[in-house]
């Protein structure tokens, strides 16, 4: 890290309590990116201040009309320059995930690798739309980070202009083919060759009705 920390008391105070805080993510984040430094500037002046100060804008990549969400810092001086300027922008890519939300490590790593050459090297899993959220980019970096995304079969999701990425879940067909097809249970009698089947009706508010119903076979 070139650029020294700020001071960051409001954030500082996030982790005094007895649960793990974001902003000790942050910071050892920030000990070799000058971007997270700048990042955590901000946040700090945003929390002082008590005022957000990021705005919209359109930034995408080659081919899609959304799945960038664009952040460009509104924080300025009087000559009307970034005050935090290694974040002063901080995109997102929304990326769509696999089936089911099931990853191995080695696409974890890798995904966590090409955000930490490209990004802030902040990955959430997963955001409100279910896509993967790769936080904080430049504008010069979106397509080269896109790039090296789609290379290990990973696409845009929904953002923007663009539809909600879809979601499923593995196996739910399967689960519910063998919910159907499962043969009913038998449960036998102290007489070896005796066999009694039990059916359960719903229960119901009369007190007769919710009783098991026995046939003997």
């Amino acid at each position: 890290m070139a650029k020294e920390m700020r001071p960051t008391p409001m954030l500082d105070q996030l982790e005094s309590g007895p649960w793990p805080s974001f902003v000790t993510g942050l910071k050892r984040l920030a000990k070799d990116k000058d971007y997270m430094v700048d990042l955590m500037g901000q946040l700090e002046h945003s929390y002082k201040t008590r005022k957000g100060y990021w705005k919209g804008g359109t930034v995408g990549v080659f081919g899609y009309g959304g799945g960038v969400i664009p952040r460009f810092t509104e924080a300025k001086d009087a000559d009307n320059k970034p005050l935090f300027p290694d974040a002063a922008e901080f995109h997102t890519l929304r990326v769509m995930p696999p089936a089911g939300m099931h990853y191995n490590t080695d696409v974890l790593r890798k995904m966590a690798d090409i955000w930490e050459e490209h990004g802030s090297g902040l990955i959430a899993f997963h955001g409100q739309s279910g896509d993967i959220m790769f936080q904080g980019v430049t504008s010069a970096n979106v397509q080269p980070a896109f790039d090296a995304i789609n290379e290990i079969g990973f696409d845009l999701g929904g953002a923007g202009p663009a539809v909600r990425t879809s979601m499923s879940c593995v196996g739910a067909t399967a689960a519910s083919n063998r919910a159907t097809t499962r043969p009913a249970r038998t449960a036998r009698s102290s007489t070896a060759s005796s066999t009694t089947s039990t059916v359960r009706r719903c229960p119901t508010s009369s007190s007769s009705s919710s009783r098991a119903a026995r046939t003997t076979a």
